[in-house]
């Protein structure tokens, strides 16, 4: 599994999902707002926020918080973010991929910037990660969607191209321009998704030790405590015994 993935996995399992919830909320409520903003306000013609809505709704975010965020995004002097990517590596000579939606760069780069040195790593040139990477659409949904066989069967007729199952559920992989042609598919056949996006996924996993996988998480953990910070991605693979201890 991907370095991202079981970092994502080990958070959840750690319930910072509950502990950190009025975060969480914030920055999906930012997503969904950007998303509104720069399309339709109608989920029915803007993928993008239809994306954002599964997603919030995944959190259990109140139907109201996302009422809010669309109207939000119609509001004349309201704000505006841009959307900003850094990659850079972490221990060990991971990349590390960070998106931000931000209205102060300067604010944002500083502290991605920061947090990568705190932590033994180091802020690159765009592109220096991002080679390691494919840009694919994925397609995630509960372990109730189905069993991994009923699971991939149904991906395959959608035209996915790949299928990651386990105990937490299932995430479908596929070209990110066919991305919401395959997700109204699969909803079709699997029921609403948990969230369907374009992701940064890695081309290949780099192994490291115990001690610096734990160093990596920690830095990872960090970057998605900044509120500017959407979403990390990073190419890395650690043991079980580093995931059953993070996981305790």
């Amino acid at each position: 599994m991907a370095g991202h993935s079981k970092f994502k996995n080990i958070m959840h399992r750690k319930g910072r999902q509950d502990i950190k919830r009025g975060k969480i909320f914030s920055k999906l409520a930012k997503e969904i707002t950007v998303a509104a903003k720069l399309g339709s306000p109608d989920p029915e013609m803007n993928p993008r926020l239809r994306s954002a809505i599964q997603a919030a709704r995944a959190q259990n975010m109140p139907k109201d918080n996302i009422e809010r965020a669309i109207k939000k995004s119609q509001e004349a002097g309201g704000e505006n973010y841009e959307e900003v990517r850094y990659e850079g590596f972490g221990i060990g000579g991971i990349g590390v991929i960070v998106e931000a939606l931000t209205d102060n760069r300067n604010r944002t780069a500083g502290e991605v910037r920061a947090t990568f040195s705190k932590h033994g790593g180091n802020l690159g040139e765009t592109g220096s990660v991002s080679f390691m990477f494919d840009r694919v659409g994925a397609i995630e949904f509960g372990a109730s969607a189905g069993s991994a066989e009923d699971v991939f069967e149904a991906a395959i007729e959608a035209g996915a191209d790949d299928v990651e199952s386990s105990e937490d559920g299932h995430t479908l992989y596929c070209d990110a321009e066919s991305l919401h042609g395959v997700a109204s598919d699969l909803e079709a056949r699997l029921g609403e998704p948990r969230s369907a996006q374009i992701i940064w996924r890695p081309k290949s996993s780099i192994e490291i030790g115990d001690n610096e996988g734990e160093r990596v998480l920690r830095m990872l953990d960090a970057l998605e405590d900044s509120d500017d910070v959407q979403n990390v991605y990073a190419n890395f693979d650690i043991s079980d015994d580093v995931i059953e201890k993070l996981s305790a």
